[in-house]
Order: structure tokens, then sequence, then C-alpha cells
């Protein structure tokens, strides 16, 4: 079964290589939701991927440079182009659509 999972999964996405970053405040409620709900999402929806989860308190300077005004946000770095969205990501057919993983 998880064979056939990873199949369609890889039907759908090819060899895309997909870099996602998720801004968090810490362990605040809403930031922990959006952790959970986007490794779930990655593991059913994605095969080769990087989840890097960025905790604001702890390196604000990536937030700026970034230019994160709301917490929590995901970005798509790759594949391009870059997209984004913001929330507790418990909406999945949305984040799939918004962030192009679909």
């Amino acid at each position: 079964m998880e064979q056939q999972n990873g199949d369609i999964k890889k039907e759908l996405h090819g060899d895309k290589k997909y870099l996602l970053r998720l801004y968090i405040t810490g362990s605040a409620p809403r930031s922990l939701i959006a952790v959970n709900n986007i490794t779930q999402i990655c593991k059913n929806h994605l095969v080769d991927y990087e989840l890097q989860i960025i905790d604001v308190y702890q390196k604000p300077n990536l937030a700026k440079e970034d230019q994160i005004i709301a917490i929590p946000t995901l970005v798509k770095v790759l594949p391009l182009p870059e997209r984004r969205i913001i929330g507790d990501l418990s909406d999945v057919e949305k984040v799939l659509y918004s962030v192009e993983l679909l």
C-alpha cells in the first residue's frame, strides 16, 4: 500500500524537489497546529521535500529577509514560483492549491 501511495505522489510531482519553510512563534498553539498539519500534508502528498521549521523568536533575521508579516506562514521556496499561505494549515485542500502542491 505504501509503495502505491508513493507511486501516485511521484506521478503527480515527477522528480520535483520541494523546499518549504514554515515560520512559527515558539510553542504558540496555532504554530504547533501548523507544524502538525504541514508535516502530515508533506507525508501524504509529497515524495521529495525538505521542510524547514523556523521559529521567529530564535531567528528573527530570517523572517525579516523573507518579509514575514503574519505567523504562522508557509513559504514554498522551490520549485518556483514562490508561494505563501498564512494560518494553521488545517484546510488541506486550500494549502495544496495555494502553494501549488497539486
